[in-house]
């Protein structure tokens, strides 16, 4: 018996070594998706958005607004599933392949944007496409408990008209999205006159679509009607829904004039949602779309009155609409421009008028590009992608056209602007960013929540890596809103602000003490001239050429600094002494100028620099890949890496923007013997001085204005910035009113960045419609994407001197 009592006891052992290695197995698959549901799982501390806040009884001049940056014209409330309102126009003759919608840069509008938008009440946009002037203004006014009414007028002209002006059609369209009803009242059975509808949020309300006008004195104006009433395939794709809904089969027949075809929304054949949904496995409607066209000669002028139920015993009778509409629009214009001035002073300090309304129309951008998105971000986590927890954001954006969407490194400095304007929007804007905070403590960098965003980014951005981080400049914003602060906004906000600052500290820390590093670096260093550094929102600024675990990153250490001083604030003014003290030594340590010099002062650059596994010689050579097999065609050729000399640790040899972080967060004390050196370089025209502001790399640097990747144009590597250029202003303003060897100094090359910066930005405005996301350091001109409203608006703080 003993041979089989063996085998027993070797056949229990297998079984034991099973279940062992399967419980192993299991508790590495339970970690894997315990640190994968925790990457996506909301932070727990309590919101840092007042709960209700942002609702029609709360906040009913807020409620609804101009949310919808990423259209030409549109408006929602600030609700999840929300009410859509918006303009779309088509100049006949080319078909429908000129339908505007959403902001294109490929629309080659010759300019959009709004010159005046408080933010709140009301706003007035021009945008110019070809010889065709619109106007888009809006109205609104507060009663009842659902946010009030509001009204919309249009007017159109053209140009410089060379021959026949086209007939021009300008669509009105309103869209459920999940939720509430809509119910179309027809006039003649062809013009949508007026839409009744109830949604959970506004209650009862009315839609009038006016008879256009020849002028805004209300004489009439001959037009033809068409109407789409239609299931809604989801806000992405409306587009798309109008534009296949359009036929040629209708006349233009004005008393007296020759007849006209035109393209008109067919509601009578319209085709299938699954027919053109890019994602046909589910066709099914998410609401109902109901859209008025309406087609004219310009110039012309049309109304459009939103009535809430609830308003009714508010409204005394009067319809916002017709003179009143013009009555109140003159009165909001001239709050307007007293408030302007009253809080930036432009005029007090001899700006001409073209300039001032420059000015204006840089602030209303930004304004007018807030929006309210909704939906979830999809995260790398150890199980592959996943959602992250639906969520709101209520954030300015950096361009309509190109990034309709929030950026966290972005928005700090747009919150600068902001919270000169409208302190109360401002507290709330970065209050929602804190709550997108993660248990783990990160903020994604990128914010793409719905389909109407992710419909603007390409795939390889769609999803956010948890170890990439982003400079915390929403910390500059709340510095300056920090004085007026309610003690109850700062309690709400702490815990967040603590559990961000510990993420960065556990997972940007660098293998010496008090120092950083940026995770996320591109790994693959074979295609890329120099790695890119997303996380630092610097992208293809030169850091050290070999990524590893000995890079010093000069920039993250100087925004850690940042964030210690601002935190040790708010806890002083809460009296939490322990977290005070805790932060302000860390303060203490990371500005301490004796340590910084150490860590980061190049003495062979005569700057502050990056330190890393470094070659100061590489460079991208056409690299001919062998064929997969004998026989088959050569692979197209490939720019690849060639190092020619080998990597050493050593300081980065660029000087830049990044050399400047010390000057440009306040860390260097203003008796420091490094300054004059940073003033040299700032000024010196061989290093970062251009007649246009700081480029944000010197030519000497062997990766000025290279290309990264055959397909990667330089992009920080020579341009001039609007954020850094401020960031500088305001430090070299620092400088000038304290006490130090370089004070004068300091006010000398403030004065003079100050004036080529504001001289150029405004220039380039002129010339071509639009401010720009960075501007050419050799002519100036604006280069990238427009509008870029975003940080580049922070002229306006520049010309009010206002750090």
């Amino acid at each position: 018996g003993k041979p089989n009592q063996g085998r027993s006891a070797l056949t229990v052992a297998a079984v034991v070594l099973a279940v062992v290695l399967g419980l192993i197995a299991t508790t590495a698959e339970w970690n894997r998706w315990r640190e994968a549901t925790r990457l996506v799982t909301p932070h727990p501390a309590p919101s840092a958005v007042t709960p209700g806040s942002m609702g029609p009884l709360a906040s009913p001049q807020r409620f609804w607004g101009t949310y919808r940056p990423q259209v030409y014209f549109g408006m929602k409330t600030r609700s999840p599933r929300a009410l859509v309102t918006g303009l779309m126009w088509l100049q006949q003759g080319e078909g429908g392949s000129n339908l505007r919608h959403t902001c294109e840069q490929s629309d080659g509008l010759s300019r959009y944007g709004w010159l005046m938008h408080d933010g709140e009440k009301f706003g007035v946009q021009e945008i110019r496409d070809g010889g065709l002037l619109l106007k888009t203004t809006f109205v609104k006014r507060p009663g009842g408990d659902h946010g009030g009414d509001w009204s919309w007028r249009i007017t159109a002209k053209m140009e410089k008209a060379v021959g026949p002006a086209p007939l021009l059609s300008l669509f009105f369209y309103v869209a459920t999205d999940g939720q509430g009803t809509l119910q179309p009242h027809l006039e003649n059975g062809t013009r949508l006159a007026a839409v009744t509808g109830m949604t959970e949020e506004l209650g009862n309300f009315t839609l009038t679509f006016l008879h256009p006008t020849a002028d805004t004195e209300g004489n009439p104006k001959y037009a033809s009607y068409n109407y789409l009433d239609m299931p809604s395939p989801g806000l992405h794709l409306l587009t798309e829904a109008v534009r296949r809904s359009l036929s040629s089969h209708f006349v233009f027949t004005p008393p007296g004039r020759p007849q006209r075809r035109f393209f008109a929304v067919n509601g009578f054949a319209r085709p299938p949602v699954a027919e053109w949904d890019p994602d046909a496995s589910q066709p099914t409607a998410r609401g109902h779309l109901l859209l008025h066209q309406v087609t004219l000669d310009p110039p012309a002028s049309l109304e459009v009155v939103f009535e809430s139920g609830s308003a009714a015993p508010d409204r005394a009778g009067e319809r916002l609409a017709g003179a009143a509409l013009t009555a109140a629009l003159e009165d909001h214009v001239t709050a307007f421009e007293r408030r302007f001035e009253e809080t930036f002073g432009l005029s007090r300090k001899g700006f001409p008028a073209p300039q001032r309304r420059f000015a204006q129309a840089a602030l209303s951008d930004v304004l007018g590009g807030i929006g309210y998105f909704h939906g979830h971000s999809l995260v790398q986590t150890p199980r592959g992608p996943l959602p992250g927890a639906e969520t709101t954001l209520l954030t300015a954006v950096p361009s309509r056209s190109f990034f309709p969407r929030g950026f966290l490194w972005d928005e700090g400095f747009h919150q600068l602007l902001v919270a000169r304007w409208d302190v109360a929007l401002a507290r709330e804007v970065l209050a929602h960013w804190l709550d997108l905070l993660t248990a783990d403590g990160w903020i994604p960098r990128e914010q793409i929540l719905g389909e109407e965003a992710r419909t603007k980014v390409p795939p390889e951005f769609l999803v956010q890596h948890t170890d990439t981080a982003n400079p915390p400049t929403l910390l500059l914003a709340l510095e300056r809103l920090l004085p007026d602060a309610p003690h109850d906004y700062l309690r709400r906000i702490f815990p967040r602000l603590r559990a961000w600052h510990a993420w960065y500290n556990r997972t940007q820390a660098g293998a010496l003490p008090h120092t950083f590093r940026w995770r996320g670096r591109d790994s693959d260093t074979h295609r890329f001239l120099n790695p890119k550094t997303l996380a630092s929102g610097l992208d293809d600024y030169p850091r050290a050429s070999h990524p590893s675990t000995h890079e010093r990153h000069l920039d993250l250490h100087c925004w850690m600094a940042l964030a210690a001083r601002v935190l040790g604030a708010v806890a002083e003014r809460l009296n939490e002494d322990e977290a005070a003290a805790e932060y302000r030594a860390a303060e203490r340590a990371l500005s301490d100028n004796a340590l910084l010099d150490q860590l980061h002062w190049a003495p062979e650059l005569g700057a502050f620099a990056d330190y890393g596994n470094h070659s100061t010689s590489v460079a991208l050579r056409w690299h001919q890949p062998q064929p997969e097999a004998p026989g088959h065609p050569p692979p197209a050729p490939q720019l690849v890496r060639e190092v020619r000399e080998p990597p050493r640790l050593r300081f980065v040899d660029a000087l830049g923007y990044v050399s400047l972080f010390p000057l440009l967060l306040g860390l260097l004390r203003p008796d420091s013997p490094r300054l004059p050196a940073v003033l040299s370089a700032i000024r010196s025209e061989q290093h970062l001085w251009t007649q246009f502001g700081l480029r944000s790399l010197a030519p000497g640097s062997p990766f000025y204005m290279r290309r990264n990747t055959q397909h990667d144009p330089p992009y920080w590597r020579g341009s001039v910035w609007v954020n850094i250029n401020y960031l500088a202003l305001q430090a070299l303003w620092g400088y000038s009113q304290a006490e130090g060897p370089q004070r004068e100094r300091a006010a000398d090359i403030y004065r003079e960045l100050r004036h080529n910066l504001v001289a150029n930005v405004y220039r380039q405005f002129t010339d071509s419609g639009f401010m720009w996301e960075n501007y050419n350091d050799r002519s100036g001109r604006g280069q990238g994407c427009r509008p870029f409203a975003g940080w580049t608006a922070l002229v306006v703080l520049v010309m009010a001197e206002d750090y």
